[in-house]
């Protein structure tokens, strides 16, 4: 298998013409810094300045599709370099060794970032769609921000789309955007993918703003999601909601003020072929350095891996493992929990107690349970570059997964890829959508149900070599099967079919 670069090289992206593909996303594909940070006497002029890259994931796997298509990605500009380096309009030709697709930056405020991005993005769309509405704050200031900036964004767009453009939109930030656009240019072709979970109606409709939600999403032709439940739940908010909107089930469609949008599932895959290369570049010794760096005395590794984020169900896996080394001494000092964790939206209240409340966990149990030789918990907040994160995949025995709401939840892919010796075990959470693609393989766990989280853990860790290794090559092979790549072709390629269609019965009307 070549790599992923390589196949969108060679033309799997049919649905792309040179020029027409527009990106819209909160997150832009190259940063640019100063390398002496913020607070330099220096003239911007005379500072050294370094270029951040896409370091895996989406972001990743689309820069080559834009590369190849010229396409146009619109993003904030959150760089503190990067209008060093933008013309007057706000773009700069990327990436940049080999300029071949134009990034348009969006600049936002203080207040923008605070009010749209923290605010109405994080503190209302993020727990209301996983489902914790008591975690929301509908402050009418964060809202009004929220619609300012995805008119601003709208604008770009506007700026840059015709007729023959196809639009895609990326997740939660942008509801309202795609009704903006197509108001100004209707005969453009318009996409959108929802990364987070869909909630049900009878969460959904305690937000004061569903009605106006609903009414961007559907300014789309194709809105995609990662299972078929969430297509339901959002097929239900609009029958709920939208008195006018017709609803025709059988399809997944939805027409609403004069236009049709098609409701498809599209599980997100993972840069399979990237993370094995990373896997089997790193050996024995890399394994043996970051137990020695890390202290981990013991001979079988636990892992997570996760954003500090409530939905990752961090203090339930904690709860499960202080269940487990009390009901199984056999496994203290045998048995390490690796806990790496990457910081989130840490000016977010919720956020802040969340850190607080695993590091009390952490603390709980190796103080509970640890020795001077066996620490029971590493908690490792340090970066790590893809070849020793999926180093770490590699050498770790079992992978708790115990997200609480999850769309997807691609490190449970991610630790699948990096299984190059097919011996390792996935204990999943019921509650991913990883979950309708690899639970049957996995060991599947409800992750509020601790009695059941500490047997599952126990027969992760007794399972036999024959049985991890039957389970794992499945799991492999799935992941390896549906990657990004093949992703987006199904993505783009159903836009291909859709955009044809709708070509056709203008013809045909005509």
């Amino acid at each position: 298998m070549g790599t992923n670069t390589d196949r969108v090289d060679e033309g799997e992206m049919s649905a792309i013409d040179d020029g027409s593909l527009i990106v819209v996303s909160n997150r832009q594909p190259y940063t640019h810094t100063y390398e002496d940070g913020e607070g330099s006497e220096e003239s911007d002029a005379d500072r050294e300045m370094s270029v951040n890259r896409p370091a895996g994931g989406l972001t990743a796997g689309l820069d080559p599709v834009l590369q190849r298509t010229d396409g146009t990605w619109i993003a904030w500009g959150d760089g503190d370099a990067d209008r060093e380096v933008t013309d007057a309009d706000g773009t700069v030709r990327m990436p940049p060794e080999d300029p071949s697709y134009t990034l348009q930056r969006v600049w936002l405020t203080d207040q923008e970032v605070e009010e749209y991005y923290y605010g109405y993005s994080n503190r209302v769309l993020w727990p209301l769609c996983h489902g914790g509405v008591w975690k929301t704050d509908f402050a009418e200031q964060h809202w009004q921000q929220y619609q300012s900036v995805n008119r601003k964004f709208a604008e770009s767009v506007i700026e840059q789309a015709n007729a023959d453009s196809l639009v895609w939109f990326q997740d939660y930030h942008f509801a309202l955007a795609p009704r903006m656009v197509r108001e100004e240019v209707p005969d453009a072709f318009y996409m959108h993918f929802w990364h987070i979970t869909w909630p049900g109606w009878d969460t959904f409709r305690a937000c004061p703003q569903d009605q106006e939600l609903l009414e961007g999403l559907l300014g789309n032709d194709l809105l995609g999601f990662h299972v078929e439940r969430y297509c339901e739940n959002f097929i239900d908010c609009v029958e709920e909601t939208l008195e006018d909107a017709f609803v025709d089930r059988d399809r997944n469609r939805i027409h609403y003020a004069d236009h049709t949008t098609v409701i498809r599932a599209f599980p997100m895959g993972i840069d399979a072929d990237s993370i094995q290369r990373a896997s089997k570049s790193v050996g024995t010794d890399f394994w043996d350095e970051f137990k020695g760096k890390y202290d981990i005395s013991a001979g079988t590794v636990a892992l997570g891996v996760d954003r500090l984020d409530y939905t990752k169900g961090i203090t339930e896996r904690l709860t499960a493992l202080e269940s487990f080394w009390e009901t199984h001494p056999e496994w203290r000092g045998e048995l390490t929990y690796v806990q790496k964790a990457n910081e989130s939206r840490s000016l977010i209240p919720e956020y802040q107690d969340l850190q607080q409340d695993v590091t009390e966990a952490i603390e709980q149990i190796n103080n509970r349970f640890g020795t001077e030789e066996w620490t029971p918990v590493v908690y490792l907040t340090d970066f790590l570059p893809q070849e020793e994160l999926s180093g770490l995949y590699r050498f770790s025995d079992i992978m708790l997964v115990s997200a609480v709401r999850d769309g997807m939840n691609l490190v449970a892919k991610e630790y699948v890829a990096a299984q190059v010796e097919d011996d390792g075990v996935l204990v999943l959470s019921d509650q991913t959508g990883a979950y309708e693609e690899l639970g049957e393989n996995s060991l599947v766990i409800n992750p509020y149900d601790t009695d059941e989280f500490v047997e599952t853990i126990d027969a992760a860790l007794s399972m036999s070599t024959e049985e991890r290794a039957e389970r794992m090559a499945v799991l492999r092979e799935q992941v390896e099967t549906y990657d990004l790549v093949t992703w987006m072709e199904d993505v783009f390629g159903t836009g291909e079919e859709l955009r044809a269609a709708a070509d056709a019965d203008s013809t045909d009307v005509a």
